[in-house]
């Protein structure tokens, strides 16, 4: 299975359990993750894009100073703008964060739920799931000598027939390379696969 079937899977698995909401951010380095994805009401992420509530998030505070899952009823960490109370506002009553990961690359994931707590078991089937999904989107260590050249002539403004030749290959060995290179670094195109690379320090 390739690595975004398996991100697609685990994200289904995540809304038959938590149909109300969530937010995934995984592996987040230099304050930005590498991924994110969420299923909050529109609402209240329009609210909360437009509030800058991302760098005042207690359940974001929580997950840099823990691992682990927390609800956020037993939050203890202040939350002065009442960014908990807005949510609940916008249907967003009750919900655990789970943080995995160094501090370097930590996953950091909320969930929501209109109804109820979530009770211990699904805490724990929710956990399992964030830490897949931390583990599958673990960035690489490097990229090959050949995935590096083809990125490179991409980045300078090369087209495939051009970069083949200039490498010395076939168009479709040059294809290769960069296909190899996106599913490397989890991009689904080129120019993402090369903004990824940057990201990583390794071009």
């Amino acid at each position: 299975m390739s690595i975004h079937a398996e991100i697609n899977k685990t994200l289904r698995e995540l809304t038959r359990l938590v149909p109300d909401g969530y937010f995934v951010g995984l592996h987040i380095r230099f304050a930005a993750p590498i991924m994110q994805f969420q299923t909050y009401p529109e609402a209240w992420s329009d609210h909360y894009t437009r509030q800058a509530y991302a760098l005042r998030d207690p359940t974001i505070a929580w997950g840099f100073s823990e691992e682990g899952a927390c609800r956020w009823s037993a939050f203890t960490l202040p939350d002065p703008f009442n960014i908990l109370g807005e949510a609940r506002r916008f249907g967003l009553n009750y919900g655990v964060t789970v943080s995995c990961g160094p501090i370097s690359s930590r996953t950091i994931a909320s969930f929501t739920s209109r109804e109820r707590e979530f009770r211990d078991d699904e805490i724990e089937m929710i956990s399992q799931l964030v830490r897949r999904l931390h583990e599958t989107t673990q960035p690489p260590e490097g990229l090959t000598k050949a995935q590096i050249e083809a990125l490179r002539c991409i980045a300078a403004g090369d087209r495939h027939a051009a970069a083949a030749a200039k490498l010395g290959i076939t168009q479709s060995a040059f294809k290769a390379r960069l296909l190899s290179a996106r599913e490397r670094l989890m991009a689904r195109t080129t120019a993402e696969a090369i903004q990824r690379a940057k990201e990583y320090r390794l071009l």
